[in-house]
């Protein structure tokens, strides 16, 4: 799990290439799940909240931009 404070340090494209890339891990984890081959169904849970972070901070970075 990425620290918050790391999340911070990075760009506005950095962050939307982190989105992308957390999207699709997402998509993996649901399609592992959905399929029986899911090991750790914990990082689910972690790649929506890092979703929900990289978020958060990529509208916090386009409001003060403004």
């Amino acid at each position: 799990m990425t620290k918050i404070s790391d999340i911070r340090e990075l760009s506005l494209d950095e962050l939307s290439a982190r989105l992308r890339d957390l999207k699709q891990e997402g998509l993996n984890l649901r399609i592992q799940q959905s399929t029986g081959q899911l090991e750790n169904s914990a990082r689910i849970r972690q790649v929506r909240r890092e979703i929900a972070q990289v978020n958060t901070i990529a509208r916090e970075k386009a409001k003060a931009a403004q």
